[in-house]
């Protein structure tokens, strides 16, 4: 199984990526901060129904702090949602707040109540991370999904994602009735190609959602990422591919069962020019982000060098050799992507 060489470096934001943040209104002052959640002062396991640690522990806060963190809270989701409409904040009330120590970004998971009808949301706060934020910005521009998150010095706010967490999946629904294996099979090898061709790492079933739509007929699937922490960090090509990691093998084997070899590419084809259009919808704001990535080596140096050659291998394109940051490697490969499909007609 691929697994992390080790926990991953917190990269700072720096100016280049601040000043597209600002510019395309993801940088604004949030009501609370990082820090200030790490001010618990208690901790309890958080278990689940079954009765298994979930790697999360509930948090308390002193008694005197507890009312402002439980306010600032409820504004950040009234940003969330609603912008600067905060009115509809009034009726919510902040239910429990979770922290995972062993995250890269170590978030805290804030599970919001609507007071009125019990209905339950979730949002995130968590270091913030540049390598993180241009995973979550690529997703949102060259993905079919949209991501919504703000940044405020060093703290990170994210959207909760809706899915069914990979590994739930593959263990519990897998085989249910009415299942379509080949529409799975399908939307894995997509999830595959999106995947590898930004280098977005580390897709064990445990970092992505399958979010399961009903169809008139039939039903629909989507592969979401939902832990953007390995973004172009790892040394290893195999680690982009979310193929490679045991706990998908029933999902690799639903693909052999169903597809052959010309259906496979079919699939990857569509994808590469799903996601070439995406790119020249997006042209501007893409080129801006690539930008101040190209400046930041997003890993230490000896992942970029192990990376840039097995790219060059693989692509048989000696150019990945010379490039000497990883954001160097993700515009790379992007470009070659670009030029690949210039014959795709652009919609007008």
């Amino acid at each position: 199984m691929q697994i992390p060489s080790k926990k991953k470096t917190i990269y700072p934001v720096e100016p280049p990526l601040r000043a597209y943040l600002r510019s395309y209104a993801r940088e604004l002052p949030l009501p609370t901060q990082y820090e200030t959640l790490r001010r618990f002062t208690e901790c309890t396991t958080l278990l689940d129904k079954h009765g298994r640690d979930t790697l999360w522990q509930t948090v308390i806060y002193r008694a005197d702090e507890m009312r402002e963190i439980h306010t600032g809270l409820r504004q950040t989701y009234g940003l969330l949602k609603a912008s600067e409409e905060s009115s509809f904040i009034e009726h919510l009330r902040v239910d429990r707040i979770d922290f995972c120590e062993f995250g890269n970004s170590q978030p805290f998971r804030i599970r919001i109540v609507n007071a009125y009808n019990d209905n339950q949301d979730y949002f995130y706060i968590k270091k913030a991370d540049s390598s993180r934020i241009y995973g979550l910005e690529l997703e949102h521009l060259l993905s079919p999904n949209r991501i919504l998150y703000f940044v405020d010095r060093n703290t990170l706010v994210e959207e909760h994602i809706v899915g069914i967490p990979g590994d739930q999946f593959i263990e519990r629904h897998l085989t249910d009735p009415g299942s379509m294996e080949l529409r799975i099979a399908k939307e894995f090898v997509k999830f595959n190609e999106r995947c590898f061709i930004r280098l977005l790492g580390d897709m064990r079933p445990c970092n992505y959602v399958v979010d399961v739509t009903p169809d008139f007929e039939q039903v629909q699937y989507r592969i979401r990422p939902m832990d953007f922490d390995q973004q172009c960090y790892e040394g290893r090509r195999s680690f982009y591919r979310p193929q490679y990691f045991k706990g998908n093998n029933p999902l690799v084997h639903f693909g052999m069962k169903h597809m052959d070899v010309q259906s496979m590419r079919q699939y990857q084809h569509e994808e590469r020019s799903l996601i070439s259009l995406r790119m020249r919808f997006e042209r501007n704001r893409l080129a801006w982000l690539m930008d101040a990535m190209v400046r930041e080596p997003l890993a230490p140096e000896a992942k970029i060098l192990q990376l840039r050659e097995e790219l060059a291998d693989f692509y048989h394109d000696p150019q990945f050799l010379s490039l000497g940051t990883m954001g160097q490697l993700v515009k790379h490969s992007l470009d070659s992507l670009n030029h690949m499909h210039q014959d795709v007609p652009f919609p007008s």
